[in-house]
């Protein structure tokens, strides 16, 4: 058999681009046996000198475009043709452009969609190629968000994401200027190219990843929060004018006030309390509470409207907030300033002596804030410490508020809540944006308060609109299921406890739980474990109740600045009080499912995004520690090792399995504890410890640390030698060892 020329084998391919495979090129010139072997040496070679570009197992012209492509639409030009360029090419010089021919039966298409499409060759024509759509792809290709290396064939992604481990190849005609080092975003291109690494185009280039300020950007980029307000947005905002007083209750005489935290951005709520003079209520309260009239200014259908649903809500990180409205409303026209004519939905409550709600009614209404404080000045001035502004207002103001929560506070004892105690961390930056400290929040009784009356003012609208039979989202909070209530039963069991099985579980049983561990060193693990047991409150147009309040019906109502829901609730309380034609519409009512299923989601979102930046802050803030010691507590088991929380400042790190020791741990899945097989060393959760930082990646907020001591006693230093396989003797004899230290526990409970 004679082997083709180089010419030859260029030539067929070009006459057969669907036959470009080894096989099929083999099998045209009748190439068997060890002849393969000088074929592919051949193609190799022609692949070498540029002629053809290895795609998959078959060869082509890198100039030329395969008869199958997936192309990307870029729109149509002045006389209405629709271009599209492809996603992947090889070739020399800019990608061919691509006339689409389009029939009837094919999908509406705009730039920056992507079809797989069949595309034909011309000449003459100022474009290459016409090409048909086969089927269109998704509009949302993977993206990835990672550091870019540049290499000799263009270069790799690393992704900042610690739970993404593979690297993404870049093509050197897809690297869009991007430097080595830099932080990018890109997006899938293509299958998997060399050493199995899926390909990748960059799309934007997001500068140092070291910046102080990358870190919110991140998160902001790598879970895909709109950030940037489209033209038509900012301008109805630009245009929107203070609501006139018109037929709303004048309430600017009342002495409402805001209370948020000292660098609060917006004020959407405002509250004040008296004695209730109605005689049949005697020892009552009324407390008033006053939301910012979103409803407004956002009306149905607009393009504020879009996309405030499209984000859901508001997303805060330490150093931006990525707000759900544009700034003109969400810290103007929307926010309840000091002295300011603000119009709002309001609330009037009466609560009897043991704070019990016994009545309610909705306005709409025009206030004047008398005061913006914040909690730390509330709180001080009750303590008897006020400042100049907060003097003015204890006999009028602030007593009669605190009273008014001393009363709740009975009917919230009798309700009983599930009362965790979990304290919140908070990120304080410096003026350049590095981490300064990382403190625990406290929780005031001005903080306290506030959340008490934006509680009962959510309650009030849902029983409102339920009553009405208006629709609306509900802030639903479902019963754990009892797979996560016997994993909590046997960390309960494990620390000494006793949590009751059953029975119908209600949150005083949980509470009784949290109070027996109040105190102790199992505390923080058993809110921990209480909290995890939980299941993901979310937004529905059905009403399940809400089981961590313990409430049967429950709405948010109190934050339409920042939450979508809250705007459907407002406009169902416009309508079905018939006070404008801004409430809800009946296209509102058709989607409350779609909408209700799209902001849970959201939140879920900003909700991963603003703990991957804390994640990152935290490990900005250790990079420096690297090789100190730190106390804390096993807060998670895996079979890949333990999760530690240290103690200073709440950052959660992993000791790998190599780290714990020179002895092999045996994951036991049915107690969530680790084993050892030498030793018979039990890792569980809760458990002191002192670990060594080995590693902190800002970049993706990972923390790795070594374990130094657990529960005062230094791991094994025996077992494991250098890197050979594990020890697994002793298996038998540690599970005893665990057992019987469980018996001890029980018998030590009774």
């Amino acid at each position: 058999m004679k082997m083709p020329t180089k010419d030859e084998v260029l030539e067929w391919i070009s006459d057969n681009p669907t036959l470009t495979s080894k096989r099929d090129i083999a099998k045209a010139f009748g190439i068997k046996g060890a002849a393969r072997i000088d074929l592919k040496r051949l193609l190799r070679e022609l692949e070498a000198e540029g002629h053809l570009a290895k795609r998959s197992r078959s060869y082509r012209d890198p100039d030329r475009l395969p008869p199958v492509s997936v192309l990307q639409m870029t729109g149509p030009n002045d006389d209405g043709d629709l271009f599209a360029c492809p996603i992947e090419w090889q070739g020399e010089g800019d990608a061919p452009s691509v006339l689409m021919i389009l029939r009837p039966t094919d999908p509406a298409l705009g730039a920056g969609d992507k079809v797989l499409g069949r595309v034909t060759e011309v000449k003459d024509e100022q474009y290459q190629y016409e090409g048909r759509v086969i089927r269109r792809i998704g509009t949302n290709p993977q993206r990835i968000l990672g550091v870019f290396r540049k290499t000799a064939e263009g270069g790799r992604i690393v992704p900042v994401d610690k739970g993404e481990q593979k690297e993404w190849q870049v093509p050197a005609g897809a690297i869009e200027g991007a430097r080595d080092g830099e932080l990018v975003e890109a997006e899938q291109s293509g299958p998997c190219g060399r050493m199995g690494l899926q390909r990748a185009r960059i799309v934007e280039r997001l500068g140092d990843p070291s910046a102080p300020k990358a870190v919110s950007l991140i998160a902001i980029h790598q879970h895909g929060i709109p950030d940037a307000f489209p033209d038509g947005v900012i301008a109805e905002a630009d245009a929107a004018k203070p609501a006139p007083l018109g037929k709303r209750d004048d309430l600017r005489d009342m002495p409402l006030v805001t209370i948020d935290p000292a660098d609060a951005r917006d004020h959407d709520d405002a509250c004040w309390a008296h004695a209730d003079d109605d005689p049949k209520n005697a020892g009552g309260h009324v407390v008033w509470v006053a939301i910012a009239d979103v409803a407004h200014y956002v009306t149905p259908g607009s393009e504020l409207d879009k996309e405030a649903k499209k984000r859901g809500n508001s997303s805060y990180f330490p150093d931006r907030v990525v707000p759900m409205l544009p700034d003109r409303l969400s810290g103007d026209l929307c926010s309840l300033h000091e002295g300011v004519p603000r119009a709002c939905l309001a609330v009037r409550m009466q609560l009897d002596a043991k704070g019990r709600k016994v009545g309610h009614r909705f306005v709409r209404g025009m206030m004047r804030s008398v005061a913006s404080l914040n909690y730390e000045e509330v709180q001080q001035a009750q303590d008897g410490h006020p400042n100049e502004r907060c003097a003015e207002l204890m006999d009028e103001v602030i007593s009669p508020l605190y009273a008014a929560y001393e009363a709740a506070k009975l009917a919230r004892a009798e309700r009983q809540p599930l009362d965790l105690d979990l304290p919140e961390r908070k990120v304080i930056l410096t003026e350049d944006g590095k981490v300064a400290s990382v403190n625990f929040r406290d929780r005031l009784d001005a903080h306290k308060l506030i959340e008490e009356f934006m509680i009962l003012a959510n309650v009030a609208a849902a029983e409102t609109l339920v009553a009405r039979q208006s629709p609306l989202l509900f802030r639903v909070h479902e019963e754990p299921n009892p797979e996560k209530l016997d994993s909590l039963r046997e960390v309960a069991r494990s620390a000494g406890f006793n949590m009751a099985k059953g029975q119908v579980l209600k949150t005083q049983h949980l509470n009784k739980l949290l109070n027996d561990a109040a105190g102790t060193e199992e505390a923080e693990l058993i809110n921990l474990s209480t909290l995890r047991s939980m299941t993901q409150a979310y937004y529905g147009p059905s009403n399940f109740g809400h089981f961590g309040l313990a409430l049967q019906s429950y709405a948010h109502f109190t934050s339409p600045i920042r939450r979508y829901a809250d705007l459907i609730v407002h406009r169902s309380l416009v309508a079905s009080h018939g006070w404008g034609k801004d409430g809800l519409t009946p296209q509102d009512i058709e989607n409350l499912e779609q909408t209700s299923g799209h902001i849970s989601e959201t939140e879920r979102r900003s909700m991963l995004a603003e703990r991957d930046t804390n994640d990152r802050y935290l490990a900005s803030y250790l990079s420096e520690r690297v090789g100190d010691e730190f106390s804390g507590k096993i807060s998670g088991i895996a079979r890949f090792g333990v999760f530690v929380k240290l103690d200073e400042t709440g950052a959660d790190g992993l000791v790998p399995m190599r780290e714990l020791g020179r002895e092999y741990f045996q994951f036991d899945s049915e107690n969530n504890v680790l084993v050892g097989s030498e030793t018979g060393m039990t890792i569980s959760l809760g458990q002191r410890c002192m670990v060594r930082l080995t590693e902190a990646t800002p970049v993706t907020g990972g923390i790795a640390l070594e374990l130094l001591e657990l529960d005062g006693k230094k791991p094994s230093q025996g077992g494991r030698r250098g890197r050979g396989r594990p020890v697994k003797r002793k298996m038998s004899a540690a599970k005893k060892k665990a057992a019987k230290t469980k018996r001890k526990v029980q018998r030590r409970r009774k």
